[in-house]
């Protein structure tokens, strides 16, 4: 599947998108842990780190909102990862 970062978690992910292999069944919090197990650089300064940012997203699956978490997921679906947006 392919992850999909916006906004303030782009610079937290270090990358605008990436993609995960991950085995038949994998839900949204499967996903979500295994975004958190990469490793990675530290975020520039001002981002808080991926799994904090993460913590308050919302989620799109294949362009629509996902709210629950227990969704699964399949190997070509695409999830975006939306921070909180200020604005207006």
């Amino acid at each position: 599947m392919n992850v999909r970062y916006f906004a303030a978690a782009r610079p937290a992910a270090g990358l605008e998108e990436e993609k995960f292999d991950l085995p038949e069944g994998t839900t949204v919090a499967g996903l979500l842990e295994a975004i958190q197990s990469v490793q990675r650089p530290e975020p520039p300064a001002g981002t808080p780190p991926l799994p904090r940012i993460l913590a308050r997203c919302s989620f799109l699956l294949n362009e629509v909102a996902v709210r629950n978490q227990a969704t699964v997921l399949g190997p070509d679906d695409v999830v975006d990862v939306l921070p909180p947006f200020a604005g207006g």
